[in-house]
């Protein structure tokens, strides 16, 4: 059986060519995206000898049968929509008559004459009046309407908007506010287009991405993050997207990189929204934060405190269904934690922008078509590009929420690296030995007073105990080796310096192996690692703690991959642990991360 080929409907085709022209104008983007519907429909509200309706809820009703150019359909589109963005479908107007919708007709068309889009198809006056709208309704509501302004919308005189009550979700379009972003976004796209990135503000081929130029904005526009956004790449691709499940968008701090999907529409203010939130997420280190604490519950955190914070700013609009609570206002991200973490049902449920249950912080750079940047040190190039920002940023750009500069300001002082906390805890555990003033070898003498001799420093050749720690060194099959020669080459300088001439070790993995007093120099290097079974690190610390020749309040430090048993230390003691892992356990030790 051959089936008939289906018939091309001219009418029609001109008709989708002419939306997606008009849809694609930067002008009307922002109106157009998730707002407005277009309706072919035989019983629709349009009149017998019109061209199209628009509803103030934004659905336009098309004429079913009526056949024209791409050319004219074009400007009707471009009619209807400007009438909505100059507010004409408010129910706050005064009056809709008659001459209330001639005097409206004849502001959209005087706007209209200067944008160039399509041919008109109603005969246009020469010279439109430049009154407003609302005076010369009056006027004509007095005199009449005059007959060459009469009958220049698209519905046939009986008024191009329909007024409908608004029954969807949340609160209804904002017209005039959708209309003045796509205003700043056609400026915009003049200077592309007087610069030759773009053909026309129509066209949309050779034109940068929204989430490149809303990142570009920030360069140019907006000092705060503007450093930062210069130092960030976005990797938009939708196969990358398509398989770690990125909705909308993604960062990886360590990688310099903003993962987007190309695919997911959005207005160049929310990419705006995006890109700042994202930026937020690595300048503040929200992925290196997260410590001993649930990595989604924390993500959504500090979703909720820099949504908060950009709302409070006025940074680009806020896409729909991303997290915002503004009873959290002027919580940190911690505070706003230790309060959703009583309530973990409901808040596994959201969605961050990368997805339901999902964290858009990423720990690791995803792989994808090119090389993922790096530097010597992101961390410093984040916290540089955001204080000398915040330097910059005058209050004529607006005022910036407390909570965030708060952060901000806390960059210029980071925390001590993992080794620089292990010196400081030597310092306080592990004294050296004091050096004493004597005679017997006098300093030398001062050239102001070389008659007067003074004593010099020395160590006391015997002392009564030296100084000593001990050391629980996890030897498991989990074990890093890297993470073991980092952290006994730590231990091994820091004891050298502190004059400890030798540290108490105990190697556990399935049981404990005591190795007794072993040198310094010989911990880094020379220490034998045994066994490599499982891991049980509570008896090597009972092994210290109840040795007779251990001294009783020797401190211990704990060397493990955080993949150990619950531990109970009843003495001063410390953890070393991978960066990034976390204890089984509440420890009341410090901890330090090797990185």
């Amino acid at each position: 059986m051959s089936s008939r080929r289906k018939k091309k409907d001219p009418a029609l085709e001109a008709i989708q060519v002419a939306w997606e022209r008009v849809s694609n104008h930067p002008l009307f983007a922002p109106m157009v995206y998730r707002w407005v519907d277009l309706r072919r429909d035989q019983r629709g509200p349009c009149p017998a000898d019109g061209w199209a309706v628009i509803s103030s809820s934004g659905t336009i009703y098309v004429h079913p049968t009526r056949r024209a150019s791409v050319e004219e359909w074009a400007w009707v589109f471009a009619h209807l929509l400007i009438h909505l963005g100059l507010g004409h479908g408010s129910p706050d107007l005064p009056d809709h008559d008659r001459a209330s919708g001639a005097a409206c007709d004849v502001a959209v068309n005087r706007f209209l004459s200067s944008l160039g889009i399509g041919r008109a198809v109603v005969s246009l006056p020469g010279d439109l009046p430049a009154t407003d709208e609302d005076a010369l309704a009056r006027l004509w509501r007095r005199v009449g309407v005059p007959a060459e302004f009469d009958g220049l919308g698209v519905a046939s005189g009986r008024g191009d908007v329909l007024l409908e009550r608004w029954n969807g979700r949340g609160d209804p379009p904002p017209w005039t506010e959708l209309f003045a972003a796509g205003l700043s976004d056609a400026a915009a796209a003049a200077v592309d287009v007087a610069g030759g990135a773009r053909s026309s503000l129509s066209d949309v081929r050779g034109v940068a991405d929204d989430w490149d130029l809303a990142l570009g904005w920030f360069v140019s526009s907006y000092p705060l993050l503007g450093a930062l956004a210069a130092s960030l790449k976005v990797v938009a691709e939708a196969e990358l997207a398509r398989g770690w499940d990125i909705q909308i968008a993604a960062v990886n701090a360590e990688a310099g990189e903003i993962y987007v999907n190309p695919l997911i529409r959005l207005t160049r203010n929310e990419w705006r929204f995006v890109m700042a939130h994202e930026m937020l997420h690595a300048a503040l280190r929200h992925g290196a934060r997260v410590g001993g604490r649930d990595p989604w519950l924390w993500n959504v955190a500090a979703d909720l405190v820099i949504n908060g914070w950009l709302v409070e700013m006025g940074v680009g609009t806020m896409p729909e269904g991303v997290l915002y609570d503004a009873s959290l206002r002027g919580l940190s991200v911690e505070g706003v934690y230790d309060r959703i973490a009583t309530d973990l049902r409901r808040y596994r449920k959201l969605a961050t922008l990368r997805g339901a249950g999902l964290g858009d912080v990423l720990g690791a750079p995803l792989p994808h078509a090119g090389e993922a940047r790096r530097a010597s040190d992101l961390d410093d190039v984040y916290r540089r590009a955001l204080t000398t920002g915040l330097a910059y940023h005058d209050s004529a750009r607006g005022l910036l929420p407390a909570g965030l500069v708060e952060e901000i300001r806390a960059l210029e002082h980071p925390p001590l690296q993992w080794d620089a906390q292990l010196a400081r805890w030597f310092e306080e555990y592990v004294p050296s030995v004091a050096r004493v003033r004597t005679y017997a070898r006098a300093s030398r003498r001062q050239g102001s007073t070389p008659d007067i001799p003074r004593p010099g420093w020395i160590r006391p050749t015997s002392v009564d105990r030296l100084p000593t720690y001990g050391v629980v060194l996890d030897t498991s099959g989990s074990m890093d080796r890297a993470l073991l020669g980092k952290a006994l080459g730590a231990i091994a300088s820091y004891s050298a310096a502190r004059d400890v001439p030798a540290a108490r070790v105990v190697f556990c993995d399935a049981a404990a192996y005591d190795a007794g007093y072993v040198p310094v120099d010989d911990i880094a290097g020379r220490v034998q690692v045994r066994g490599r079974g499982g891991t049980v690190l509570q008896p090597g610390v009972d092994l210290l703690e109840r040795a007779d020749d251990f001294p009783s309040d020797g401190p211990i430090l704990i060397i493990t991959d955080s993949d150990c048993d619950v531990l109970r230390v009843r003495r001063d003691h410390a953890y070393l642990i991978p960066a990034g892992a976390t204890l089984p356990f509440t420890p009341r030790g410090p901890v330090f991360r090797v990185q």
